[in-house]
């Protein structure tokens, strides 16, 4: 593997040379800057972004800290984070925190050691942490509004009622929802909340279950669904707070020989990928995780340039995607 020495000797300027022009420190003839950018190429040099922030206030890093990548809604906001970054001359540096407070505490004070430009946070609450004592911009994607963050959330609240009105206009009226873990307060809970509320029609009746935390971060939820099957065997309408339990809900009615969608239609939310892939394709509610991503980038960017951090909430409107399952 090339070192800097190696890039130092090919390009025929010194060590000291070839850091500056690597760190953009100081005046550099473009003459220099061609030769060592030709023996970069030449020896397939990839600066180590860590040693390089140890000579500077800040890297050209971002620290992203998610909760999990078994769900395709976060690989696919990671996804798109990454290309923001990328058009930006920017690297992730990224955490995955499996639900674990400590892991996740520890992972802000690793941003920091690495010197990071801003943080994404997409993991844990951190509402025992001062974020302001990080010294860089801070964005949440689907959190709660923390001090000293930029949140970045999606209208979960009329998600919900879509879904709920969505199902209602099918002709469901047994309704049930499966929604996720209600210890811990997230953006997400709105979900229920519209859910709830647009299903107080006459003659229509609906329940909600929620899920643990040890499902969320397992990303198992068979255990649930089965149970939600079992106690409500008339059910005609079934909203789940995300893809992934629409999917296991899919198929338990198939294991249950339940026809969807005439004799049970599903809702999801999140639309990654994974929704339209299943058989039946699933209707579901569209979190705009693209322009989230976007909006979380060029919101940690503008923070960066003007120099001060302010809390601040960005709501993001969702749309229905209707598909085979209803």
């Amino acid at each position: 593997m090339a070192t800097i020495r190696d890039v130092a000797a090919e390009a025929g300027l010194s060590v000291g040379t070839v850091s500056r022009i690597l760190n953009n420190r100081g005046y550099i003839s473009p003459k220099a800057r061609e030769k060592v950018e030709s023996a970069m190429r030449k020896l397939k040099y990839q600066p180590n972004e860590i040693a390089r922030s140890l000579s500077q206030s800040n890297s050209s890093m971002v620290g992203i800290i998610i909760p999990t990548l078994l769900n395709p809604y976060f690989p696919t906001l990671l996804k798109y984070l990454d290309d923001e970054l990328e058009a930006r001359g920017m690297q992730p540096l990224v955490f995955v925190s499996d639900g674990d407070d400590e892991k996740e505490v520890r992972f802000l004070d690793k941003c920091k050691k690495n010197r990071v430009s801003g943080i994404i946070l997409c993991s844990g609450n951190f509402k025992a942490v001062r974020l302001v004592d990080y010294g860089v911009p801070v964005v949440s994607i689907e959190r709660m509004g923390l001090d000293g963050a930029i949140s970045v959330v999606c209208d979960n609240y009329n998600g919900g009622k879509l879904a709920a009105e969505h199902l209602i206009s099918r002709g469901c009226r047994r309704l049930v929802m499966i929604a996720g873990d209600q210890d811990e307060a997230m953006p997400a809970d709105g979900r229920a909340s519209g859910f709830e509320e647009m299903a107080r029609i006459p003659g229509a009746e609906a329940k909600i279950y929620h899920a643990t935390r040890e499902m969320f971060h397992a990303q198992d939820y068979r255990a649930l669904v089965e149970k939600v099957f079992g106690e409500n065997q008339d059910m005609d309408g079934l909203f789940c707070s995300s893809d992934i339990i629409a999917a296991t809900a899919i198929q338990e009615a198939a294991r249950r020989e339940i026809a969807i969608p005439s004799s049970l239609k599903i809702v999801g939310f999140d639309d990654t990928w994974y929704s339209s892939s299943l058989t039946p394709s699933l209707t579901t509610v569209r979190q705009p995780i693209k322009e989230m991503a976007m909006i979380a980038i060029s919101s940690l960017e503008a923070a960066l340039k003007a120099g001060s951090f302010p809390s601040s909430t960005i709501n993001l409107d969702v749309s229905l995607v209707v598909r085979e399952s209803t």
